[in-house]
Parts: structure tokens; C-alpha cells; sequence
């Protein structure tokens, strides 16, 4: 909705501009004001949305994929992979396509970049863009050209 109205301010400020119009030059400033409100309010509430790990903790108990990957990364840095792997192959099912990147930087960890190549290529079949960077020609899984995504 935000980035939508930063759109219609942009227009609103070009017309105002090309046409050499105060109305619509006001109404832009307008719509850039309650488009940059928007933005902040949403930069805000999404923030902060586990302040403790016991509330990321009830979360990932409780299905949210964010808060999986956010409480497998704290189990990968205190060394437990196999709390770390279930939690991040319980975001994966969902569909999280962060925790499949996480998931696949976890299993090149722990068993080598080519045990990794499944996962980074699910996450890069799913949109994520430096998993994607791995599968150019002369990149790390994609040397000669031959394997592409």
C-alpha cells in the first residue's frame, strides 16, 4: 500500500511539475507525507517481532517459519545442528525461502558445499538472489556452464 502511494506521488509530483501546477504539486506532498507514515509504521511494527527469544521460541512452537530460522541460527551458533536442522526443515516446509538459503549454508557447515547444492538450488528455484548468483556460468555450482537453474 506504502510503495503504491509513493507511486502516485511520484506521478502526482511530475504532472505537477510538467504542467506548472500548485493543486497538484500540494496533493503530492500530501501523498509522499502519508506514503513515507506508512512506510515508517510498517518499518516499526515489523521491527522488533520477537523482543526475547522466549517470545521467538513460543512463536516457532507455535508454526511461525520466521521465528524457526530465527531461533535454528541461535542453535547453529551454540553448536546444536540437529535442533538447527529440524527448525529450519519445519520453515522449509513451509515454504520460507530464507530458511531454505540458512538451511543450505548449515549442510555446507557441516558436510561440505557439494552435500549443500540441493538446498541452494531449491532456494535459488524459489527467488532467493544470492542463492541464484551461485548458479551463474563460472560460479560456484554452475563452473563450466552446464548446470544451470
Amino acid at each position: 500500500m506504502s510503495y503504491a502511494l509513493l507511486l502516485v506521488a511520484a506521478l502526482l509530483s511530475v504532472l505537477g511539475w510538467v504542467n506548472d501546477s500548485p493543486g497538484l504539486t500540494d496533493a503530492s506532498w500530501a501523498v509522499w507525507a502519508v506514503g513515507i507514515a506508512l512506510l515508517l509504521l510498517g518499518w516499526r511494527r515489523n521491527r522488533n517481532k520477537f523482543a526475547t527469544v522466549e517470545e521467538a521460541e513460543a512463536a516457532a512452537a507455535a508454526g511461525d517459519p520466521r521465528a524457526m530460522r530465527a531461533v535454528a541460527l541461535l542453535r547453529k551458533i551454540g553448536g546444536d545442528f540437529t535442533e538447527a536442522e529440524r527448525l529450519l526443515r519445519s520453515a522449509v516446509d513451509q515454504g520460507d525461502v530464507e530458511s531454505m538459503w540458512e538451511m543450505a549454508r548449515l549442510v555446507e557447515q557441516r558436510d561440505g558445499m557439494r552435500a549443500s547444492e540441493p538446498w541452494f538450488r531449491m532456494a535459488a528455484e524459489h527467488g532467493h538472489y544470492f542463492a541464484k548468483r551461485l548458479f551463474r556460468t563460472g560460479h560456484a555450482f554452475n563452473m563450466d556452464g552446464g548446470t544451470p537453474l
